[in-house]
């Protein structure tokens, strides 16, 4: 099955940059759509980003538009979110999820990345 390690997580003061890594294995690494959830205290999960299994189309969340940009790399299996000028809202644990390509959902996920974003 597929399994989805993150790293790159850290202590960041506001309007810093951090770069989130995926390592992908397990199946087929170009036949998943990639996405990047957050899950800050006391709320609920929420979408970040996407790109799809070609890199051809990218998807942000609003609150992130014009500061993250996500990338993936079939020939590494890996999926970055590259993250500037941070916020504390930007404060949560950062999930990998990994969905393939025709399936509704994401079902695959990793363990999760904190990233903190002080003031």
């Amino acid at each position: 099955q597929v399994q989805l390690v993150e790293s790159g997580g850290g202590l960041v003061q506001a309007g810093g940059s951090l770069r989130l890594s995926c390592a992908f294995s397990g199946r087929t690494f170009s036949s998943y759509d990639m996405g990047w959830f957050r899950q800050a205290p006391g709320k609920d999960r929420e979408f970040v980003a996407a790109v799809d299994w070609s890199a051809g189309s990218r998807r942000y969340a609003d609150s992130v538009k014009g500061r993250f940009s996500i990338s993936r790399d079939n020939a590494k299996n890996t999926v970055n979110l590259q993250m500037n000028s941070l916020k504390p809202e930007d404060t949560a644990i950062y999930y990998c999820a990994g969905r393939l390509y025709g399936a509704s959902v994401f079902g695959s996920w990793g363990q999760g990345t904190q990233v903190t974003v002080s003031s």
